[in-house]
């Protein structure tokens, strides 16, 4: 794998070359280098090596290096002879101006041939990162003046990620062993098709054929079954003129049909707008109308297909998916991403979350949800079998659990809520034991909730702090969320979160501000226009939070939840967890309302736990007991549930109105 860059640095050659022609000066620019240590007494020549040393992680990893090529002020060129695989070349050219156009490539090769395939591409754009940040260091030494930086997040050492490749990929098993014939038809998949679901579903049917790929209500199908469904997708999406530059909405609940759809619209390069099948016809065309869809397909029956259709040509360039946010403050805004998954943020989830080839995962969130799409891709890509069902039914999730001895649970924490509600001797009949990552997303996760969950089935909660338009920020294992409850956790590799006050400045440790979020994930923008506001690279997640002192995030509140009520800030969220631990509450969902004489006020809706009476006025004084005065609500509304979207949001707009409306009432 071969990646380079070029900068113009306003400095003669001559003056590039004092830096560039002398390799022991490297550790101070470029990225990852700890070390470069001559060898031999004179380095101004052909010939001349350096021992290196580079950071990985925290562990240095060396290598041999001698210079095969030295052109004064023009080139020079080195290779590995022992240790890590890789080259390095210097280009400097004169330009009219007085200045230097300044190359710099990178080549490294991983060993073996399925490894070198999958690995190489999956080091490739930190690789890049790395050489651009290389270049601009390079610029800021001579020039004496800071360049702004373009990437989102921070740089990462190039040799390390392959390595961290290697390992990640080995962990999940990725690197089995398999026929040849089948390893060369899965790397022939990913050459084909780049990294996307099409080449997702492609290289697992060749290593897996015959395994299960996607169980729903209606049965299994194999993967060899899904590319050829797939295929057949595509031809009749094809033979209908529906391809790159048009846009197709996915409107299907989770099954087959959802999956043989989402993958052959891509294998033609159409965009992909995932619609939320609880719109009503009225919301339904005003977003298709919004995002500009051309065709709306509900499923592959509505589709002429063949049964012996053959694998399309990948498009020039592949489509764009859409993903919509909540829409619970108004109409679902489309947040738009490329559907070539990013190889080194699929390394960074894969690092921290315990996902394996051929694991058995039940999807219980809509595919049309971030979290819900983001695992049907990541499992087509381990080649796990998928299981799905159209509606989403606790009992029925533990039984699926059971049957298909399902490793891996994914749902939101209004889920895990509901599967705590199973009757206790119905759960006890039913044999979860299998269950070893339950990995949750969507909405806060209350620390009660997560106590609760895993004392009844084991330590197995992954939860993921994120959002539609940044992807993700944080993870917190079971560990953390037993060591500290409430924690959303630390970034993986590649993502860098901060806090920052009104002024863009960061706060330390301990002290509350906005969460931003920097990853090679985030968006560039809605699809209407406009975005998240950006400030050093870095995307505003609409979060408040802190970092504790062992660097544990905590996420606060929404920024726009929040309110001032007789000049003190006061956020829901914070009095809701406490409202939440209260034996006798089941749910609860806490918003501020107008208040004539404090601006604002807290007003609280609870669920009450099964069989229980709720006093208004006991909950107000178990809040009061721990919090102070002014975040004690002023009026609890005892609810028989609380409304909520498709993904488990609670309609924080549909409370308020409801509130005003019983105001108004007495």
């Amino acid at each position: 794998m071969r990646v380079d860059g070029h900068v113009h640095i306003d400095a003669p050659p001559a003056r590039v070359w004092e830096l560039v022609g002398n390799p022991c000066t490297y550790p101070s620019f470029v990225a990852g280098v700890m070390r470069f240590q001559p060898q031999t007494d004179d380095v101004t020549r052909p010939g001349a090596r350096f021992v290196t040393r580079m950071q990985v992680g925290s562990v240095p990893v060396g290598a041999t290096v001698e210079v095969v090529e030295r052109k004064e002020a023009r080139d020079l060129a080195w290779t590995s002879i022992t240790g890590i695989d890789h080259r390095g070349r210097w280009r400097l050219r004169p330009k009219g101006d007085g200045g230097t156009r300044v190359s710099f490539r990178l080549a490294y090769q991983s060993p073996g041939r399925l490894f070198g395939t999958i690995a190489d591409r999956a080091a490739a754009p930190m690789v890049q990162r790395n050489v651009d940040e290389t270049l601009l260091a390079l610029k800021e030494r001579i020039e004496g003046k800071a360049v702004e930086r373009p990437s989102r997040h921070r740089p990462s050492d190039a040799i390390g990620t392959v390595i961290d490749a290697a390992r990640v990929l080995r962990s999940i098993g990725i690197l089995r062993p398999m026929r040849p014939d089948r390893m060369v038809e899965a790397i022939s998949a990913v050459r084909r098709w780049g990294a996307n679901p099409a080449a997702a579903v492609a290289a697992s049917a060749a290593r897996y054929p015959d395994e299960v790929a996607v169980v729903d209500d209606h049965g299994a199908v194999t993967y060899a079954e899904l590319e050829a469904r797939t295929n057949a997708v595509a031809a009749a999406l094809a033979a209908r003129d529906i391809g790159a530059g048009s846009s197709v909405g996915i409107l299907a609940p989770n099954g087959r049909g959802f999956v043989e759809l989402a993958i052959g619209a891509s294998k033609v390069g159409a965009d992909i707008v995932f619609l939320n099948t609880g719109f009503s016809e009225e919301q339904l065309r005003d977003v298709c109308e919004h995002e500009a869809i051309d065709v709306v397909l509900r499923s592959p029956d509505d589709l002429e297909l063949l049964d012996d259709a053959p694998p399309p040509p990948p498009p020039a360039q592949m489509g764009r998916i859409v993903i919509l946010t909540s829409g619970t403050t108004g109409r679902p805004k489309g947040a738009a991403r490329s559907s070539n998954t990013d190889p080194e943020a699929a390394l960074a989830l894969l690092s921290r979350l315990p996902l394996r080839v051929r694991d058995t995962t039940v999807i219980a969130p809509p595919l049309f949800h971030a979290w819900g799409l983001t695992h049907l891709v990541v499992g087509l890509s381990l080649s796990a079998t998928i299981v799905l069902s159209e509606k989403f039914d606790a009992e029925g999730v533990l039984h699926a659990i059971d049957e298909h001895r399902a490793r891996v649970l994914v749902a939101v924490p209004v889920m895990l809520e509901r599967l705590l509600r199973v009757d206790e001797d119905v759960r006890d009949r039913i044999d979860t034991s299998s269950l070893e990552v339950a990995a949750v997303s969507g909405s806060a996760l209350s620390p009660s909730l997560a106590s609760r969950f895993m004392d009844a089935f084991g330590d197995v909660i992954y939860n993921l702090y994120g959002s539609t338009e940044v992807a993700w920020a944080t993870i917190a294992d079971p560990q953390q969320l037993r060591t500290a409850p409430g924690t959303a956790g630390t970034p993986p590799r590649g993502t860098v979160v901060r806090i920052l006050d009104e002024d863009g400045i960061e706060l330390p440790r301990g002290q509350r501000g906005r969460i931003f979020v920097g990853n090679s994930m985030t968006f560039s923008g809605y699809t209407g226009g406009g975005g998240k506001e950006v400030l050093h690279g870095l995307v505003d997640s609409g979060d408040m939070g802190h970092f504790d002192a062992a660097g544990r995030l905590f996420v606060d509140g929404r920024s726009d939840d929040m309110i001032v009520s007789g000049g003190e800030n006061v956020f829901p969220q914070e009095v809701e967890e406490l409202l939440a631990q209260h034996p006798d509450v089941e749910e609860v969902a806490v918003i501020g309302v107008d208040d004539d004489e404090f601006g604002q006020r807290l007003a609280a809706f609870v669920v009450p736990s099964n069989g229980t009476s709720l006093d208004p006025d006991g909950l107000k004084r178990h809040v009061r007991d721990r919090l102070a005065r002014y975040k004690v609500p002023r009026e609890i509304t005892v609810v028989d549930e609380l409304p909520r979207n498709t993904t488990g949001k609670v309609l924080r707009k549909e409370l308020a109105t409801r509130f005003g409306a019983e105001k108004a009432s007495h």
